[in-house]
């Protein structure tokens, strides 16, 4: 059972203007493709052929000698999750639960987005900026390179890539302007409440 490309969740100008087709051309058909094309290869043969992706991600993390295999698998994973933490019209305040636990748990929107924003801008190279739930609390965590919060036993609920990639066709160097973007125009909140659960 080979571990495949997830098709996007909507048309590769539906983010436009603010993440362009031809970035997701790159990422979705050549970044994201050429990590699930890398993990296949790493695992032929291997006692992991077959395995879920969550399962090769549990069983490869901090294991020396698997580390190409967890940093392909985990960027399946992320990147995927990515995808769906967007949508065209996306963004902007949230409703239902997460609402109320924006509001419970960060004392307000504004702090959750303050927070946000931070690690997106303060993750030093490539890695990830990320909404948790730890212990039934919200939490904001950053991973670099490939690290996946399912790695460590902590469940994501909304994710930014801010790989250079993720941005640099449409926004250059300007990761504040993406993150801007993505924060007021295209997180996917109904996807965040059903991981709430």
């Amino acid at each position: 059972m080979a571990i495949v490309l997830p098709d996007l969740p909507y048309q590769k100008d539906a983010l436009t203007p603010y993440i362009s087709a031809k970035t997701l051309d790159f990422h979705h058909g050549k970044h994201h493709n050429a990590y699930v094309t890398n993990l296949n290869k790493l695992i032929e043969g291997t006692d992991l052929a077959g395995e879920a992706l969550e399962a090769i991600i549990q069983k490869t993390v901090n294991v020396a000698d698997k580390a190409a295999i967890f940093n392909n698998a985990a960027q399946v994973w992320n990147h995927t999750f990515y995808w769906q933490s967007m949508r065209p019209d996306g963004g902007g305040l949230p409703m239902g639960h997460i609402a109320k636990k924006i509001d419970a748990d960060f004392g307000g929107y504004d702090n959750f987005i303050e927070q946000l924003k931070n690690a997106g801008l303060t993750q030093f190279g490539s890695g990830w900026a990320w909404l948790v739930m730890k212990d039934n609390r919200l939490e904001i965590m950053k991973t670099a390179n490939a690290d996946t919060p399912i790695a460590h036993g902590v469940k994501p609920l909304l994710t930014v890539d801010v790989w250079e990639h993720a941005y640099y066709l449409d926004y250059q160097n300007g990761r504040g302007s993406y993150l801007e973007a993505f924060i007021n125009n295209l997180i996917n909140w109904e996807f965040v409440n059903s991981h709430l659960g």
